[in-house]
């Protein structure tokens, strides 16, 4: 029975097990869920993720959320190469590290800037609050410009560590095309963009791409 993989356009959580899956090179079907339609409060979809979000999948029978789990249980269900944490004990902290750190703090420095841009209509917005968030942004990249010092996040690999951090800071950029003033874009250190660049090139990195972006 293949692997069945739902999902949500531009859901940062459900593009990295999308990246896993694919840089795992696993068989799996996808299903694109719909927000609007209400397909995550369909019965059917709540027998497998009864907290009604993305990402999810069903392998052989079991059902599993929860984006870090997922990623987990895939590396240890298909543990042949390519590895999602490779290297030895210390190199698989590393990674799992960096994973908290995007998960904790990158996308909690962009939470309050796409509350206001993603969620709020243009009239209401709350300049100081944006303003605010952006300050917070600035610092935090400015961290995460020191630990892209390699090729990947956690070495001359991918892993899911960059899995993780790469569609949080893809999705602050897309906070440039409903405020451009936000500059999102600037705030990418050299560092930043060579390693997204890295990403990018990645042979199945485009079939990832949010449908609704494209």
């Amino acid at each position: 029975m293949a692997l069945t993989f739902y999902y949500a356009s531009g859901s940062p959580f459900a593009w990295r097990v999308w990246l896993a899956l694919e840089y795992k090179q696993l068989a799996y079907e996808h299903r694109l869920m719909s927000f609007s339609a209400g397909d995550l409060n369909k019965p059917e979809f709540l027998a497998v993720n009864p907290r009604h979000k993305v990402p999810a999948i069903v392998d052989d029978g079991f059902a599993l959320y929860e984006s870090q789990a997922i990623v987990e249980y895939l590396e240890e269900r298909y543990p042949a190469p390519p590895s999602l944490f490779p290297g030895n004990l210390r190199n698989r902290a590393l990674v799992r590290r960096i994973v908290q750190e995007a998960d904790q703090y990158l996308i909690v420095a962009l939470d309050p800037i796409m509350d206001q841009v993603f969620f709020t209509s243009p009239d209401k917005w709350d300049t100081a609050a944006i303003a605010e968030g952006r300050s917070k942004l600035v610092e935090e990249l400015r961290r995460w410009e020191d630990i892209a010092a390699g090729d990947f996040l956690a070495g001359k690999e991918p892993s899911a560590a960059d899995f993780a951090a790469y569609p949080h800071v893809a999705l602050g950029l897309r906070l440039d095309k409903k405020k451009p003033d936000l500059d999102v874009r600037s705030l990418i250190g050299p560092r930043l963009q060579a390693w997204m660049a890295r990403v990018e090139a990645l042979p199945f990195f485009r079939k990832t791409w949010p449908p609704h972006w494209k």
